[in-house]
């Protein structure tokens, strides 16, 4: 689920979804990214927009990324200026350690900083409590913990089964 935090929005939660934009800004200090700068289309959305690399694109390490007020500042390695952008608003996508800016200089414009490489969610389960149900064939995993209140299900057919118990020795 996307975090979306607008300027002057009314929503509740604007204050709470920004200080998580901006802890995922601080925490690409010293990560590589990508920077990429496209036009948003008249119709449609920025989900429809190619995001392949492009002759301006930039893949660089972020340096000192943080946030003053409302405003995304940061470094390049080997550039002494800290640069800056205000946005009117921030998309975070955290699933694909994403952020959409959509700077208040350039309308009509979206940048999109990333994390080169998709980075997974993990979840530690300590105490799980396992079930396996078995219908036509496909065998369905169940991992719950309580304390987390979290329960992944894991569609097996019979092939991915039978690697499961072969990997469980």
């Amino acid at each position: 689920m996307n975090v979306v935090w607008q300027q002057d929005s009314p929503t509740p939660s604007r204050a709470e979804d920004f200080a998580t934009i901006s802890q995922w800004w601080s925490n690409l200090n010293g990560k590589e990214i990508t920077w990429r700068q496209r036009l948003i289309p008249e119709i449609g959305s920025v989900a429809d927009l190619d995001w392949e690399p492009k002759r301006f694109d930039e893949t660089f390490q972020i340096i000192t990324p943080n946030v003053r007020g409302i405003t995304l500042y940061w470094r390049k390695p080997d550039f002494q200026d800290e640069r800056s952008t205000t946005p009117y608003k921030l998309e975070l996508d955290p699933l694909q350690q994403q952020l959409f800016i959509y700077p208040q200089s350039q309308r009509g414009v979206v940048i999109r900083v990333a994390l080169p490489q998709v980075v997974y969610q993990q979840v530690k389960i300590k105490q799980p409590q396992l079930g396996v149900t078995q219908t036509g064939g496909q065998a369905l995993l169940t991992i719950r913990d309580e304390a987390q209140r979290l329960e992944v299900q894991v569609s097996l057919s019979p092939e991915k089964l039978a690697e499961l118990k072969q990997q469980l020795g």
